[in-house]
């Protein structure tokens, strides 16, 4: 044999031995759980913090989970399914790929999971060339652009007296039942943007087909992607669906396109932050939400917003407001983080009118550049009119109020209820900002 065919042998018998050092397993084992918390000693040298770890519980059947911490010579992992077969001594398999999604065009009108796997019963999703981390940084303070221009969301009272601009990140802040899941459907379908990216977090099952299929449409579905993790599944699947949203919004930012990132609910991603939290042995601060939570939100929202290109995120997120308080800890922190919240009451809904925004108490931040300068006077003159009747409300319920006692009273009684039409819009309608300006001036002018 020539030196050349032996040289070229030895090459290739090096080139396999590194492929094989490519395919070595790297395992621990399980040696305690708690509740939903796992141990599990071994190489933790070859674990990372929010790596993957996968425990074997038979034969080709193994439960994925996440490394949420360390104590001592052991792992704490969470799982992102359920535990059942988990016995001591069971092996964990260290996944040494990073933890992230390939996704492309061809995902839009389809529903996946938090990790990414289709759930609507279709065909495999294909795969991009791309990996986007789950967890992406957000574009540096100095390197993104501004806001842009303003954003036709199709929605009267959030047109006139609450413009949105491309970028812009918005809290909708509501109990349960005062129609948040029907405002978010109507943002999907109307709202000018290239593409939605839905994040149903802590969805309660049964209503995940009626948003798809009543709500949000054949059309609205269209031109999205909706991330679904119901309430009855783990901690880290809730979590890590809110990551997966923000992910593939990253996805198509980065490609130029205007992006509309509606989650619900923030809330309910603040409260699987807790139970991880807690099960890793945090301590408990107000309400029981540990620091981690506090620690996150600004993670996740900031990864909304402009982009260093052309694309941008405008974000709407829902926040739960417990019991009606809008003073409790995770709508205080949401409240402080984003660019403007929207406000909706249980009492304006009791009465029938929906979207139930109360405009008084609901903020744009970018108000007033954000809005049409020529019309502006006109929204600040229907503003104060809606606050005059809130103020004097009761006295006229009443009857305790007298005409001609005061003109700005009487003004504020005469158009009360051309402006209560004019915010109340049925679901299936759709109003353009040009249109919603032109009524609005068409009914301050009457």
């Amino acid at each position: 044999m020539s030196s050349a065919k032996r040289g070229s042998g030895r090459l290739a018998d090096l080139a396999a031995t590194i492929a094989g050092f490519d395919s070595v397993s790297v395992y621990g084992r399980v040696t305690a759980v708690r509740g939903l918390m796992v141990e599990v000693s071994g190489p933790i040298g070859a674990m990372s913090l929010g790596g993957r770890i996968e425990i074997e519980i038979a034969p080709g059947t193994r439960v994925p989970c996440e490394v949420i911490g360390f104590s001592g010579e052991k792992a704490l992992v969470m799982p992102y399914g359920g535990l059942d077969g988990v016995r001591r001594g069971c092996p964990a398999y260290v996944d040494k790929a990073a933890p992230g999604i390939r996704p492309t065009t061809a995902w839009l009108g389809r529903v996946v999971d938090a990790l990414g796997r289709p759930v609507d019963g279709g065909p495999p999703l294909p795969q991009g060339e791309h990996l986007s981390p789950f967890r992406g940084d957000p574009p540096p303070a100095h390197a993104r652009r501004r806001v842009g221009a303003p954003l036709d969301l199709g929605v009267r009272a959030l047109n006139t007296f609450l413009t949105c601009c491309l970028g812009q990140r918005m809290g909708i802040f509501a109990g349960s039942g005062v129609g948040k899941s029907v405002l978010l459907s109507m943002l999907a379908r109307y709202a000018r943007a290239d593409v939605n990216i839905i994040g149903l977090v802590g969805e309660r099952g049964r209503e995940v087909q009626e948003f798809l299929q009543d709500d949000l449409g054949p059309e609205g579905l269209a031109r999205s992607i909706v991330v679904v993790a119901t309430s009855d599944e783990p901690a880290l699947m809730r979590k890590q669906a809110a990551l997966t949203t923000l992910t593939l919004a990253e996805f198509f930012r980065d490609q130029g396109l205007q992006v509309m990132c509606l989650m619900d609910s923030v809330t309910r991603f603040a409260m699987a932050m807790r139970e991880i939290g807690l099960a890793a042995g945090e301590p408990p601060t107000t309400k029981g939400y540990t620091p981690t939570v506090f620690a996150e939100l600004p993670r996740l929202l900031e990864r909304a917003g402009p982009g260093v290109g052309d694309g941008a995120i405008t974000g709407l997120f829902t926040v739960l407001v417990d019991g009606g308080d809008h003073d409790e800890p995770v709508a205080d922190a949401v409240r402080g983080i984003l660019d403007g919240h929207i406000v909706m009451e249980r009492s304006i809904a009791e009465r029938g009118r929906y979207p139930a925004i109360n405009i008084l108490k609901s903020v744009s931040r970018t108000m007033p550049r954000s809005c049409d300068p020529a019309f502006y006077p006109v929204v600040q003159k229907a503003r104060a009119t809606l606050a005059t009747y809130a103020d004097m409300e009761e006295l006229i319920r009443l009857g305790a109020y007298r005409q001609g006692a005061s003109a700005e009273v009487d003004e504020a009684i005469r158009l009360n209820p051309a402006l209560e039409a004019f915010l109340k819009q049925a679901k299936d309608e759709k109003t353009s900002l040009k249109d919603c300006y032109a009524r609005l001036a068409q009914i301050m002018g009457s």
